[in-house]
């Protein structure tokens, strides 16, 4: 015989929050399992010791480990070498001392949707005596140069699961390091295979130079180190790009030539930093950037001597006609970067760089 039995209406509210609970700390728990993780470690660089500026040749290095990296130690990631900019350093990047973007937190959202393939993300702290290594080779500040593209790499490929070819490794950065990425990538397609620069500076020859008497007048007003730590962002950049790109090791306390004195345009000094500029020597490189698997940059419309750059960067590739992605958005240096990384710049690594 069958009996209806009348069931308390507090059962189900119960069963209900029960399965609300389940479902809410299961969504949790799977956010947090496709958050990545960060190390921070020092790299020694050979090629930084002895650097006339006196900084350490042991340099802070931050790491980004996929979601995945810990669970599956058999599991090897391509590899995204990405460079910050000037007066910045990797742990304003990667969460450590605030700042105006944490990129683990971006990366974090793109893993976990679900959509891209995985990767390892390495960041050098580039910050020097002068504020930016420009990632040059220099007697003043050290080879930054070699230390990015050879021993950080080698560094890398020996102590984490990484996938150790040039098809898999990506070279990217912001604003000095985009520059960086732009200048070393075209050298060594042997090494990075991708290159994405945000709005990268000092591509056109004498874009950094002080040209105002203003600016003039603070960059003679400078005798000391210690005065370029108090001194304005754009002196700041004038000695960063001296002890760059005319280092010279019999004149301190700099130990670098700049571009003016006593009021005076140096014209030997300016073509120096005229050969630097990587739309000077980008007609030397251009096998190189063939061999690329693929190329793109970006910069905001209000970020107009960059957003003018870039556009030359794509006029002189385009006559030779290498295959490139070039965007000018509506932005200025900074307040968009984040999103760039979020919906341009990791999409195009995990087309780009191969898995295996």
């Amino acid at each position: 015989m069958n009996r209806n039995v009348p069931v308390n209406p507090s059962f189900y509210r119960y069963a209900l929050t029960g399965i609300f609970l389940l479902l809410f700390f299961s969504a949790v728990h799977s956010q947090t399992s496709l958050r990545g993780s960060v190390e921070r470690i020092k790299v020694h660089g050979k090629g930084l010791e002895g650097n006339l500026e006196g900084d350490s040749p042991d340099r802070d290095v931050s790491i980004y480990l996929p979601p995945s990296y810990k669970a599956e130690s058999k599991r090897r990631y391509p590899v995204v070498y990405f460079l910050h900019g000037f007066t910045d350093n990797d742990a304003q990047w990667y969460g450590v001392t605030k700042h105006w973007i944490n990129l683990p937190t971006v990366v974090d959202k793109v893993f976990s949707e679900g959509q891209l393939q995985e990767m390892i993300i390495v960041t050098p702290n580039a910050c020097t005596r002068y504020r930016g290594s420009m990632y040059s080779n220099s007697a003043t500040t050290g080879n930054w140069e070699d230390f990015v593209a050879k021993e950080l790499v080698s560094y890398i490929d020996q102590h984490y699961h990484t996938i150790p070819k040039s098809t898999s490794r990506g070279l990217a950065g912001h604003s000095m390091g985009g520059y960086g990425s732009m200048r070393i990538g075209q050298k060594h397609p042997e090494i990075f295979s991708s290159l994405y620069l945000l709005s990268p500076c000092c591509l056109t020859p004498g874009n950094n130079r002080p040209v105002s008497p203003e600016a003039i007048a603070k960059l003679e007003a400078v005798k000391s180190p210690e005065d370029i730590e108090k001194a304005d962002f754009g002196t700041q950049a004038t000695f960063a790009s001296a002890a760059a790109w005319s280092p010279n090791p019999t004149k301190p306390p700099f130990f670098a030539d700049l571009p003016i004195e006593n009021g005076q345009l140096q014209p030997t000094i300016a073509a120096k930093w005229a050969a630097n500029a990587p739309l000077a020597m980008i007609d030397q490189y251009v096998t190189n950037l063939k061999q690329l698997t693929a190329l793109a940059f970006d910069a905001g419309n209000r970020d107009q001597s960059i957003a003018a750059s870039i556009k030359v960067l794509d006029q002189v590739l385009t006559s030779y006609k290498l295959p490139h992605t070039y965007e000018e958005y509506e932005g200025d240096h900074l307040n968009r970067i984040a999103e760039r990384i979020e919906q341009k710049m990791l999409p195009f690594f995990s087309k780009n760089l191969l898995k295996r």
